[in-house]
């Protein structure tokens, strides 16, 4: 069982869903990637609506636009776990953002 400190971090990766690592959609391979690297949890979130750095506004409610949602990934671990990974996701994320924050676990239980 993992154990994590009160005092934690919150990294973010906001993707949209068409991105792709080495065939597979991104979302994916960084879940993996993280579960791979002993990391806490990873949680991957489907958008209904959003924009980036573009301003392409992606929505499920315009059927063309439908196929490029909106995805976050959210991983909560250490501040020295979290460094580790970073690196990897800067091979990995080519469009994108990837945002760090402190987190407070209030509890993590398996």
């Amino acid at each position: 069982m993992v154990k994590l400190p009160e005092h934690g971090k919150l990294l973010r990766i906001f993707i949209g869903e068409q991105d792709k690592w080495q065939g597979a959609p991104l979302y994916e391979a960084i879940v993996h990637l993280a579960k791979k690297e002993g990391m806490a949890g990873a949680t991957a979130l489907k958008g209904f609506l959003g924009f980036g750095a573009k301003s392409h506004m992606h929505t499920a409610k315009l059927l063309r636009l439908s196929e490029d949602l909106p995805i976050v990934i959210e991983i909560v671990d250490t501040e020295e776990k979290i460094n580790r990974f970073l690196p990897h996701l800067d091979l990995m994320v080519k469009e994108g953002l990837v945002t760090l924050e402190k987190a407070q676990v209030m509890m993590y239980r398996a």
